[in-house]
C-alpha cells in the first residue's frame, strides 16, 4: 500500500525475450504440418440453377454494354468489432452475375466480338504445405474449413477462375466498375465506382427470370412458415420473454431454412408498432395491444421475402383495433388491384392513399378535406403514413434501388416484376392530435406480388389479410 492508502498497480511481467517464435517460423513444425493430410471434399456450395441463371444475366448485361470492360467485386465481411467480422454476404450484383458466394472475389468481363469473356478472380486458399494452412485465419483450411480452389469453382460455375493475385486490369475510359471491394484491391487496381453500371444492373434486375421466381416463391413460403413458428410462441412472449423472443424465433427459423433474414426482423408490440423500423425489439409483448411483425427469410440464393401482418396477441381484435385494421385492409386491397402490366408504379400507391385519406377524414382526424389532403400541397394524411407503400423485391429487400427515377417510380409495371405492397397506419403514443384510444397503435399489411402477363399473383396469399381471417389462422396455428 502507498502513503495514500491506495493499491499500487504493478505492470504485467514481460519475458526476458519478448519475441517468441511463431508456429509458421518453426521449420520442424512446418514440415510436420505439411504431411499426413487427406483431401477434403472441396465441392463449392452453389444453389442449383444459379450458375446457368448467372450466365444468362451476364448475357443480358453484355448486350447493353458491348465494348466495355466490366469489373464487379463481391466485397468482404464488415468488421463487427476488433478482429471479429460479421457473416459475409456477397454483393447482390456480383451474385446475380456469378451465382457464387465468394469473399473478396472479382468478376471481369472483357469485350470480344459478339459479347464478353468472363473470368472470375478469387483468393487462393491455403492448403497443407503452405504455412497459411494453419496461420491464415482468412484463407487457411484449418480455420475456414474445406476451401474450393480455382479448379473447383470453375467446374461449378462454368467460367474460367484464376488466382486473384494474377489480376491485371487495363486502365481506361472503357472500364466500368460496380460491387464491393476490399481496401487492398481498391488501392491496388485503382478501382472507382460507376453509377452507370450500378444503374444498368439495377434496372436489368427488375425483371425476374424463371429461376429467380423459384427463389422468391421459396423465400415467401419459408417466411409464411416462419410466421406460424412465431405465432406459436406468442403466449411465451406475453408471459415475459417479450419481443426479442419472437425476433429470435423467426431469425432461427430463417437461418435454418435459408441463409438467414433478408433484413433486420421487426417485432413491435403496442407503442412500438408505429415505429417503422423497430428492430431493437427490447420491449414486452402486451396481450391486449397489437403486435406488428415484419419478417422475411433470405434463401441460400440470397433472394428475400418481405411480409408484414399485424396480430392481436390475445387472439381477438377489439373494436377499435379492428376498425383500424379494416381501413388498412381496404387500402391494401385497393393497392393490390392496381398491380398489373401497363399501370404506373405509382398507381397502387395513390389508390391506397385515397382510401387512407378518406378513412381518416371520416373519423374526424384530418384538419382538411380529402381533396386538400391528397393534393401535392397538402398530404396531411401522410402524418400517419410517412413512408412509401411499395418497392421492388429480389436479391435486396429494397431491390433495384440504383435505378433511375424514370425506370423505377416513373415506369410502368411489367411482367416479371416482383413488388412489396405495404400500406399501414402508424398512430404514435405521443401524437396528441389523435384521440386517446388510437394512440400507440400501428397496423401494416404487406404482401409480395408478382406482376404477370394478365394481372398479378400474390405470392404471400397463404397469410390472410382480413381481421377475421387472421384470428382464425392464429387459432389454427396455436391449436
Amino acid at each position: 500500500m502507498n502513503a495514500n492508502n491506495t493499491e499500487t498497480i504493478q505492470p504485467p511481467r514481460i519475458p526476458t525475450d519478448p519475441r517468441l517464435p511463431r508456429l509458421s517460423e518453426i521449420k520442424a513444425f512446418n514440415d510436420y504440418m505439411a504431411t499426413g493430410w487427406g483431401t477434403p471434399d472441396r465441392t463449392p456450395q452453389v444453389v442449383q440453377g444459379a450458375a446457368s441463371a448467372a450466365a444468362a444475366h451476364r448475357g443480358r448485361l453484355s448486350e447493353v454494354l458491348a465494348g466495355k470492360t466490366i469489373v464487379v467485386g463481391s466485397g468482404v465481411a464488415p468488421v463487427r468489432n476488433d478482429d471479429c467480422d460479421f457473416l459475409f454476404r456477397p454483393d447482390s450484383n456480383f451474385y446475380w452475375l456469378t451465382g457464387a458466394d465468394i469473399e473478396d472475389a472479382i468478376l471481369v468481363l472483357t469485350p470480344k466480338a459478339g459479347g464478353h469473356d468472363a473470368v472470375l478472380y478469387t483468393p487462393q486458399p491455403a492448403y497443407p504445405g503452405d504455412p497459411g494452412f494453419f496461420a491464415d485465419a482468412s484463407h487457411g483450411e484449418l480455420w475456414v474449413g474445406a476451401a474450393p480452389g480455382a479448379k473447383e469453382w470453375s467446374e461449378a460455375l462454368g467460367i474460367p477462375v484464376r488466382d486473384l493475385e494474377s489480376l491485371q486490369l487495363p486502365a481506361g475510359a472503357d472500364q466500368l466498375v460496380a460491387g464491393q471491394f476490399s481496401g487492398r484491391q481498391t488501392e491496388r487496381h485503382q478501382l472507382g465506382s460507376s453509377q452507370e453500371l450500378s444503374r444498368i444492373l439495377s434496372e436489368l434486375r427488375m425483371i425476374k427470370d424463371d429461376w429467380e421466381l423459384i427463389q422468391l416463391r421459396s423465400a415467401v413460403n419459408h417466411t409464411v412458415a416462419g410466421f406460424a413458428e412465431v405465432i406459436r410462441e406468442i403466449p411465451r412472449a406475453v408471459n415475459g420473454l417479450g419481443e426479442r423472443w419472437l425476433q429470435g424465433t423467426f431469425d432461427r427459423h430463417a437461418r435454418t431454412h435459408g441463409n438467414g433474414v433478408g433484413y433486420s426482423t421487426i417485432v413491435g408490440s403496442g407503442k412500438h408498432a408505429p415505429t417503422l423500423h423497430w428492430t431493437r425489439c427490447d420491449g414486452p409483448v402486451l396481450a391486449d395491444e397489437l403486435l406488428l411483425l415484419d419478417m422475411g427469410v433470405e434463401e441460400n440464393s440470397f433472394y428475400t421475402a418481405d411480409v408484414t401482418r399485424t396480430f392481436p396477441p390475445s387472439g381477438r381484435f377489439n373494436e377499435t383495433q379492428r376498425q383500424v385494421h379494416d381501413l388498412v385492409e381496404k387500402a391494401h386491397r385497393a393497392g393490390l388491384a392496381q398491380v398489373r402490366p401497363g399501370n404506373r408504379f405509382t398507381d397502387f400507391h395513390h389508390a391506397a392513399m385515397e382510401v387512407i385519406a378518406q378513412g381518416l377524414f371520416d373519423w374526424g382526424i384530418l384538419p382538411v378535406s380529402v381533396d386538400e389532403a391528397l393534393s401535392p400541397e397538402g398530404q396531411h394524411h401522410r402524418r400517419f403514413l410517412t413512408c412509401g407503400i411499395g418497392h421492388h423485391l429480389g436479391l435486396d429487400v429494397h431491390d433495384c434501388s440504383r435505378s433511375s427515377r424514370e425506370a423505377y417510380s416513373g415506369a410502368e409495371l411489367a411482367p416479371g416484376m416482383v413488388m412489396a405492397v405495404e400500406p399501414g397506419l402508424y398512430f404514435h403514443a405521443h401524437d396528441l392530435v389523435l384521440p386517446p384510444e388510437l394512440r400507440g397503435m400501428g397496423v401494416r399489411l404487406e404482401d409480395n406480388v408478382l406482376v404477370t402477363a394478365t394481372g398479378s399473383e400474390v405470392l404471400s396469399e397463404a397469410l390472410p389479410i382480413d381481421a377475421s381471417g387472421i384470428e382464425a389462422w392464429m387459432a389454427e396455428v396455436q391449436a
